[in-house]
Parts: C-alpha cells; structure tokens; sequence
C-alpha cells in the first residue's frame, strides 16, 4: 500500500468511524440515526440553497482556520483569533458605514480597515512576546475580552444604538448573481477573498525568504537566531499577519453575512472552532480548506437534524463533535495503516 493511498484512506476511514460512533450515540439516545444522517445531507446538500448557505458558512471559518495555522507555523499558539475577528467585524462595519465612496474604493478600504484592525490586535501579544517574553496564549485569551467588551462600547458610542447602521452597498460582498444562483441564499463574494488569502499564505510560507524565516522560528528559534535570524521580529510579524487573516475573517460577517455588527452578548466561536480547522488542516493553508469545509458543512447541515429528525441539539453537538474527533484523530488511524502495509510486506 503506497504513501498515497494511505493519505486518501485516512480521512475516509476517519469520517466513516465518526458516522458509526454517532449513529450508535443516536441508537442509544433513542433516535434514529438513518433519518439523522439524511437531514444532515439535506441540510448541506438538499438544495441550491442549502448549498450556498454552507459555502458562505465556509468563508469565515477559512480565514480563522488559516490565522490560527500561520501563528502555528511560527511556533505561537494563537488563541486570540476570536478577539481580533470581532475587532475586525467591527472595522469593516464601521468603514462601510462612515463613508460613501465608489465600490472600487469603499470595498478594498472596509476589507483592508478589518485586516488592519485585527493586525494591531495581533500585535500587542506580539510584542510582549518577543521583548518580555509573555506567554501569546494568556495574553491573547485576555485580549477576547478585552475586544469583546471594548466593541460593544463603540457600537454604542458610534451608533447611540445596540447596532450599527447598515454598510452602504458600495462597501458590500453581497452578490445579487449569487444569490440569485442560489436560491436566494446570502452566499457572497467572501468565498472568493477567503480562497485567495489561501493562496497568498501559502505563497508566503512556501515561496518567500520571509516563510522560510518563520517557519524556522517556529521549528528552533535558538538555531535561527544562531542563524542571523531576528527571531523577536519574526515573532511580531506571524501574530501580525496572524491577526491580519482573522480581521478579514470578521469582515466576512461585517460586509457579507449581515451587513451590520450588533452588540455581542458573547463570542461568536468562530475564532475558536479555527483552532479546530486548522488542527484538522495539519496547519497547511491546502490543509485548512480541508478542516474548514467540513467543519462549515458539519456546521450548517446540523441545523437540519431537530427540524427533520427530531434529534435534539445536544444529541446533534456530540454526533458532529464525535465525526471532527474522529478525523482529528486520523494520525493513530494513519500509524494502524502503516503497521497492516508493512505485515503484509513482511508475509
């Protein structure tokens, strides 16, 4: 059995050893796992509105899923890709909002305020990790509350109300060809920014001075700085760029989902399941769009199950965790594989 088709067994194994689990979970809780299984492929398959509604849940979940790999590459844990999503939400909203300029302008400045937003957000954990070395993940996970709290503030200052205005169309993702293709779904031009930003991390990381640089900070920064390397300035700019990728992760939902930012009672969890996508990516921007379609499928075609099979949500929540479990776990499932091939060479 050749490398190759371990690699394609992998993730099918995984995913069917998911299904089996959480069919036995709906067995056991009294449901039937068939007819649970059919409104989850409905709900992402059903229709062309079905369709777009989980490509468009896909676009956020790419770009957190990607800022979480790049800091994953550089050897930074970036837990706060959920605080610079909401501070980057709340930059583009507030750009389409404040001025009235050409779409050719207005849409490029609302993506770049959000990417900035999320930038800067990404730079104080940076810094205090490269000069004083404070550990990244207790100052970004202090920074998702401190974003959350301090957005919720400026709504407020800005707009006197819990919301913003809505975006001026010029500063919008919304695509009428979109929706009309699909049914009328709010599948916007997003996907195509979150496809290109994959394209431009991986370009970084593989094909610049500047990847390679990062990379080996992130494999022996004590070899690098050996090297020449200036390891405390390639520490600030992966949580730079970093933040950057997940501030255009909430300009998704700022100028394409809602059009609007409202106040926020908690996290939107997107920053979060990030850590997961780019974990079921193997923190590979190829990888990521992997983690992020499933994990966006997985998540939108859930809503399906209490409506048409009568499974409630929380039976839902394990059967969709159990599946990403399962394919998260496809390391033990590759090493399986690996000791069947070589018996079978041995014999």
């Amino acid at each position: 059995m050749s490398n190759r088709v371990i690699n394609l067994l992998v993730p099918i194994i995984s995913i069917i050893l998911g299904l089996l689990v959480g069919a036995i979970v709906m067995v056991a809780s009294g449901y039937d796992p068939v007819k649970g299984y059919i409104a989850l492929f409905d709900g992402i398959f059903g229709n062309v509105y079905s369709m777009g509604e989980t490509v468009r849940q896909i676009s956020p979940y790419l770009l957190a899923g990607l800022a979480v790999a790049f800091a994953f590459r550089s050897g930074l844990f970036n837990i706060g890709v959920e605080g610079q999503l909401i501070v980057g939400w709340f930059a583009a909203a507030y750009v389409g909002v404040a001025f009235d300029l050409p779409k050719m302008i207005h849409l490029p400045l609302a993506l770049i305020a959000a990417a900035v937003a999320g930038a800067l957000w990404g730079l104080v954990p940076g810094i205090l990790k490269a000069t004083l070395r404070v550990h990244e993940v207790i100052v970004t996970i202090m920074m998702n509350y401190i974003a959350l709290h301090v957005v919720n503030a400026l709504i407020k200052a800005v707009s006197g109300s819990y919301k913003t205005d809505k975006i001026h169309p010029t500063a919008s993702l919304r695509s009428e060809f979109l929706s009309n293709l699909t049914n009328f779904s709010t599948l916007h031009y997003g996907i195509f920014v979150a496809l290109a930003m994959v394209g431009v991390t991986w370009f970084i990381l593989e094909k610049t001075k500047t990847g390679f640089e990062l990379k080996s900070v992130g494999f022996n920064d004590h070899a690098s700085k050996y090297a020449g390397m200036n390891v405390n300035k390639n520490i600030v700019l992966s949580m730079v760029i970093s933040g950057a990728l997940a501030g255009l992760a909430g300009a998704m939902e700022a100028l394409g989902t809602f059009g609007y930012m409202a106040s926020l009672s908690g996290f939107t969890g997107i920053g979060f399941d990030g850590i997961a996508v780019a974990l079921l990516g193997a923190n590979t921007p190829l990888g990521v769009v992997f983690g992020a379609t499933l994990f966006g499928s997985l998540k939108y075609g859930s809503g399906n199950m209490p409506n048409a099979a009568g499974i409630p949500l929380e039976i839902v929540s394990i059967v969709i965790a159990l599946i990403i479990f399962f394919v998260a776990s496809g390391y033990i499932i590759r090493v399986a594989l690996g000791r069947l091939n070589k018996k079978k060479e041995a014999k």
